[in-house]
């Protein structure tokens, strides 16, 4: 970690790969980075309105998005205009990397869902990562991959989920 990647209100852009290729690259603000995680905050990045029949990403939602260097997830508080929570999504993916002003997560296609109450967990994508060839191309990383799922989903369906987060 530089110096500099760890000063707070910085702007960044997030990096999201997909495949070896860019999925999405937003900008967000630099809210913290102790060496081992990273976090951000950046309205909704897609355009127009995300339905997913059990949640709604819409433009003017607030996303403060939690990266780690060692662990194989992301965790995304989503928020809408007002404050109001509507729960955390959370991607499997590589360890992210930050560099001068770019994180950069690699995307394996797998995704949780936590609601704002904890009472809808529910594992999404699992069909995309089947799809994906990751169990063929590298047999590790799809393992770990799983794995991380996992434990994510133990996580979401406690009732310290929060505190995965340390804040």
């Amino acid at each position: 970690m530089s110096a500099n990647a760890s000063e707070p209100g910085r702007r960044v852009d997030v990096v999201l790969l997909k495949a070896g290729r860019t999925k999405i690259r937003y900008p967000a603000e630099l809210l913290r980075d102790d060496g081992t995680r990273i976090v951000v905050r950046a309205p909704f990045a897609g355009t127009g309105v995300r339905d997913f029949g059990f949640v709604r990403f819409e433009p003017g939602d607030i996303f403060t998005e939690y990266y780690w260097r060692d662990r194989w997830y992301a965790v995304m508080e989503v928020r809408d205009p007002s404050g109001v929570l509507k729960g955390w999504y959370c991607d499997i993916a590589r360890p992210a990397t930050f560099s001068g002003t770019e994180l950069v997560v690699e995307d394996l296609d797998l995704d949780l869902w936590r609601s704002a109450d904890g009472t809808d967990v529910r594992r999404l994508d699992e069909d995309e990562f089947a799809e994906s060839g990751l169990t063929e191309t590298d047999p590790e990383a799809a393992t770990t991959a799983l794995a991380a799922l996992d434990e994510l989903e133990i996580l979401a369906r406690g009732d310290d989920f929060a505190s995965l987060l340390g804040d």
